[in-house]
Formats: structure tokens, sequence, C-alpha cells
């Protein structure tokens, strides 16, 4: 076998065995939260260790120190989605914010920088309320523009750069199967902070991440999810 055929088929295999986890997330999840937390940390380690299409770079997988926060069940939530507003767009319905034209979907089309310096087109759908024990806090939701298309949401916070990779992490990327699910008659998502991930570039600059948009910076820690510290 061709390395460029094995590329594409550990590539398939390592989204196969996400999706699979995150479905099992999802199910686990609904009776005991904490126990759902339990296993997707073990599978994340297993890959990130064990996997060919692992994003910790060969030389370190072996020992690779997996490290996460203390769980905290009050960084569980269940958002409404407020939903973009729907409003004329510039040129006929195709404009981007501070870039170039891009069909739009009733959303509000983005164009969010990655660690490459290339950009990425998303489209802002709308927003989530977190009812943070400190206060509420808004982070915007967006959709990933492009033939596999997905929910996207990422965020920085305080331990960024201290005990978090600088450039924030994520919690939802609908395109590589991490999904902790809602509900769709009441127009919700799963919010677990404690499911918090660092993106690929986080282990190796060769990967091209979006990086957190401003207004999903917030201004408190986050003391739940993936550590590097």
């Amino acid at each position: 076998m061709t390395p460029e055929r094995t590329n594409y088929l550990e590539l398939a295999d390592w989204r196969r065995r996400v999706a699979t986890l995150y479905a099992e997330v999802r199910s686990r999840a609904a009776a005991d939260p904490a126990a759902a937390l339990v296993h997707w940390r073990a599978v994340r380690a297993q890959l990130y260790r064990t996997h060919p299409r692992s994003p910790v770079p060969i030389h370190g997988r072996e020992n690779f120190p997996v490290q996460h926060f203390p769980h905290d069940p009050a960084l569980r939530f269940e958002a409404p989605v407020i939903m973009e507003g729907v409003e004329p767009e510039p040129n006929g319905g195709h404009g981007v914010e501070g870039g170039r034209p891009v069909p739009s979907r009733g959303g509000r089309a983005v164009l969010i920088p990655t660690s490459t310096g290339a950009d990425m087109v998303f489209q802002r759908i709308g927003w989530v309320d977190i009812p943070f024990p400190t206060g509420q806090r808004r982070l915007a939701l967006y959709w990933l523009e492009g033939y596999a298309d997905g929910l996207y949401l990422p965020f920085g916070d305080a331990t960024n750069g201290v005990d978090t990779y600088g450039a924030g992490r994520y919690l939802l990327d609908g395109a590589k199967s991490a999904d902790l699910g809602g509900d769709v008659a009441r127009g919700t998502l799963i919010i677990d902070f404690n499911f918090a991930y660092h993106p690929s570039c986080a282990f190796d600059p060769r990967w091209a991440c979006p990086l957190i948009p401003p207004e999903n910076r917030l201004d408190l820690p986050i003391r739940a999810g993936e550590r590097m510290a």
C-alpha cells in the first residue's frame, strides 16, 4: 500500500474512532456525565499515544502526559441557541465581515484566521448564553462552511498561556464529530467545559487550526477540560 493511501485510511480511521467516542459519550452522559467523562479521557489518551494520525509528534507519543483539570459538574450546561438575526447582507446576500464574498445561509459569514496564517470561512449562526457561577457570558456559535460542514464552538479564557494552550480550546467541532448533543425541539446544545480539548496545533505547529475569535474570549478562567501544565 502506498504511503499516500495509508495516510488517507489512517485519517479516516481517526475520524471514525472520534465519531464513535462522541456517540458513546452522548449515550453515557444522559445517565452519568462523570462516567462519560472518564471514558472520554481514557479513549482520547489512547488515541494520542497510539494512533498513527495522532496530532502529537511521533517521538513524544508513547509517554505523552495527557492532563486534565478535575471534573467540575457546575460547568455542564444545556444552553438555548439564540439564532443570529437574518438581515440583508451586502453584495446581494454574499457578504463577509472583513474579507472576500462568500454565500450566506442566514447567519453572518466571517473569516477566522488559522494558526498558519490562512483564513477559514464560517457562518456565525447564533449565540449561547452560559450561566457561569460568576455571572453569565455569551459565546458565538459558528457553522463551518465547506463540504463537511458542522457546528464549531471555540473559546479562550484566562488559563490560556498558563495552564492551557495560549490560543484557546474547542468545545464543539461537528466537522470532526466533536458533538456533545442537545435537544432539537427545545433548540438547545449541551455545553460541558469538562470536555474542552486542545486543537491539533497545540501539539505540533504543522497542523492548521482555526484561532479563537475575539468575541469568544472569556474574561475568567475555565479550570475544566484538557490542560497542558
